[in-house]
């Protein structure tokens, strides 16, 4: 139910789901190295709200940052749930327009010994210069293609139906980037050649492979699907281009080639192989596997080929049935029998 909602949402232009902070603290110590001295954009993000800015805002002296930019657009279904902004005509006045807060400093304002999110409403309050309007927000728009070209990297959660586009641009301007997306992305065609040529792959995951997210629409988060604002979502990833530890683990290989076990292919010369934990150690030839490989995925280990297609341009067939989604992989370093 939780994917069907998904999709209705997408198909309604209603895909805004928010990420949980535990969620983001959970990925993120993964990349920590990377921040220092950085500038740092969460262009899907109402700033105040969003966990995102708050992840980064907290922890702005600690992982080093230059500068920590976020972006709200016009409408945002969140804006002003928890800061009410000022923008010309008196503060408690939550209007929903679009505008940018840009942080380079976080001091401990208060004075009470810590940084917390009241030094920066502080600082959003008081200092007019981090805080200013956009004509849309949009991350398409000129201007924030202009905050998008400041930024050494860039971390959020994006629209699910804009997920093609918005991975094209940040390609487009060569930035680096841990975004949000869901699994059925890997088999779009915009994607997948980015993830075979190494120039894309899967983050550290989310706990269990599904998210929660918090949803500001009633009519597509039901009953079924979350609790007290959350929506559930299977098959949720993190997209990111920046190296972590986890791209040089290779796989453990325990299972060993039999043509009883691995059928090979109608119309590709491949075996198919139905779980990831069941990819033989000494086959040395194509093999067929589940797109959830990607998520342990080494590029010493193996080499991807191709997805889905046989050689007749049809989907992967075995005894005329056609397996779920196949990539087609080759062992870099097979064991010799």
């Amino acid at each position: 139910m939780a994917n069907k909602n998904l999709n209705a949402a997408k198909a309604a232009k209603k895909d805004e789901f928010y990420t949980q902070l535990t969620d983001i603290e959970r990925e993120l110590q993964h990349y920590w190295p990377h921040f220092k001295d950085k500038v740092v954009l969460c262009n899907c993000d109402d700033p105040y709200e969003s966990n995102f800015f708050k992840y980064f805002a907290l922890r702005f002296n600690q992982l080093g940052l230059k500068k920590l930019i976020c972006t709200c657009y016009n409408g945002s279904p969140v804006q002003g749930n928890e800061l009410l902004l000022d923008f010309g005509d008196g503060w408690g006045d939550p209007k929903k327009i679009a505008y940018k807060v840009e942080i380079t400093e976080v001091r401990d304002m208060n004075g009470d010994g810590a940084v917390d999110l009241s030094d920066v409403r502080y600082l959003l309050q008081n200092d007019k210069n981090v805080l200013s309007i956009l004509h849309t927000g949009d991350f398409r728009d000129p201007e924030c293609i202009a905050l998008l070209q400041q930024a050494d990297i860039v971390v959020t959660n994006p629209p699910f139906s804009l997920f093609r586009e918005y991975l094209g641009q940040l390609m487009q301007y060569n930035k680096k980037f841990v975004i949000v997306g869901h699994q059925n992305a890997i088999t779009y065609k915009e994607v997948f050649p980015l993830i075979k040529e190494n120039k894309v792959w899967l983050g550290y995951g989310f706990k269990g492979g599904a998210a929660h997210f918090f949803s500001p629409y009633e009519d597509i988060a039901t009953a079924g699907d979350h609790k007290k604002d959350m929506i559930r979502v299977s098959g949720v990833n993190w997209f990111t281009n920046l190296e972590i530890p986890k791209r040089n683990e290779g796989m453990d290989l325990v299972c060993r080639y039999s043509p009883e076990e691995y059928p090979a292919y109608d119309n590709y010369k491949a075996i198919n192989v139905d779980k990831t934990s069941d990819i033989p150690c000494d086959y040395e030839g194509v093999m067929g596997v589940p797109i959830t490989f990607l998520d342990k995925y080494n590029p010493e280990q193996f080499e991807i080929i191709k997805f889905r297609k046989g050689d007749d341009e049809k989907d992967l067939k075995v005894n005329g049935k056609c397996p779920y989604f196949r990539i087609l992989i080759r062992n870099k370093h097979p064991q010799k029998i």
